[in-house]
């Protein structure tokens, strides 16, 4: 995201498909290397696979209510399972902020080494985020944002602008390529109160305009199948013409590719984003609207607990030229097409 308190969705920290877990703990290590003709080296070479000091992770996230968040945890729990070094104490997921304070506050009492915290709501778990830090506890802040950083050492989220760039980019070109003069493009997008949804839009709107092209009509669904699935009947309903269809969330997806089946219209193709693994089927099988997504994925937990752990072995990563690990991290949000699908295959997740 462009961060947010209330962003949610994913990560890569190489576009080229490589897990996320594979780049974090391959790349990096505690050991240095000499200088070399005044160049910085990195900060450390070599694998830092090999065991190292003991480290607890205390990790607290909202419910699993939908896919995307239900993999957050599902994707912490299996790379902590990586590391024989690595004690995860994970809270039972939660939506009341209240809970969720209580809780991480019970993490810090029993004395964790790192916190990894995706906050409900950012604004209110600030404080205990802070109170993490002045005991000398690094928290590991999860997609959606601490009002200041005080309350974190290190930020790991997506970058929504960039999704709607490249959702974009990827379907004006596309457009392009079968020589389609004045498209009409849809847009169905997540919640329009919530900044994430607007900066997703104005990426979209802003990627389009370089191509000269714009958005025709567009819809605001919840991010579920359900209303995913009746704002994007009442779409196809006004728009007899459409060439192309962005959607913004792939968990709301299920329902916007059961409303185009539901239409037999087969006049348009259609992107999606997140990164589901029901979405990168359908876009392998290339049987139907659906040709691409672009990812906003819950990877960025498997991320957060290998940094968790870089930070309490004080140790860096590897390929960077700095001996600390880096107060903020921003995903990529590849496009995911038929000819990269089985390199993404290994972030999706279940919708």
């Amino acid at each position: 995201m462009i961060r947010t308190n209330l962003a949610r969705r994913g990560f890569l920290f190489s576009a080229a498909g490589i897990g996320a877990g594979a780049v974090l703990a391959g790349c990096t290590s505690n050991e240095r290397e000499p200088q070399n003709q005044g160049q910085a080296a990195a900060a450390g070479q070599g694998s830092n696979a090999e065991p190292g000091k003991p480290v607890t992770i205390g990790f607290s996230a909202p419910a699993a209510d939908h896919g995307w968040m239900a993999a957050v945890t599902i994707n912490a729990r299996s790379m902590a399972e990586q590391y024989s070094d690595v004690t995860l104490n994970a809270t039972e997921g939660t939506n009341d902020v209240n809970q969720q304070i209580a809780q991480v506050e019970s993490l810090i009492n029993g004395g964790v080494d790192v916190l990894v915290i995706l906050p409900f709501d950012g604004k209110a778990l600030t404080q205990v985020g802070r109170q993490a830090m002045d005991q000398d506890i690094p928290v590991i802040n999860v997609d959606r944002v601490f009002d200041t950083p005080l309350a974190y050492r290190t930020w790991i989220g997506g970058d929504n602008y960039r999704m709607g760039v490249n959702a974009g980019n990827y379907i004006a070109e596309e457009l392009k390529r079968q020589n389609v003069n004045n498209p009409v493009i849809g847009e169905v997008a997540g919640i329009d109160s919530l900044p994430l949804t607007q900066e997703r839009s104005k990426g979209f709107r802003d990627a389009l305009r370089r191509h000269g092209f714009r958005v025709g009509p567009r819809v605001a669904a919840e991010f579920t199948p359900e209303s995913g699935e009746r704002q994007t009947a009442n779409l196809l309903q006004g728009a007899q013409t459409l060439h192309a269809l962005w959607n913004h969330d792939d968990d709301q997806g299920v329902g916007v590719v059961a409303a185009i089946d539901a239409s037999g219209r087969d006049d348009f193709f259609m992107v999606g984003g997140a990164g589901s693994r029901n979405m990168m089927e359908l876009i392998k099988a290339d049987s139907g609207p659906m040709k691409a997504t672009v990812l906003y994925s819950p990877s960025m937990a498997s991320s957060a607990i290998a940094l968790a752990r870089l930070l309490g072995q004080s140790k860096g990563l590897g390929d960077l030229a700095e001996h600390e690990i880096p107060s903020e991290v921003t995903t990529y949000s590849a496009v995911v097409t038929k000819q990269n699908v089985d390199n993404y295959m290994d972030v999706g997740f279940d919708s």
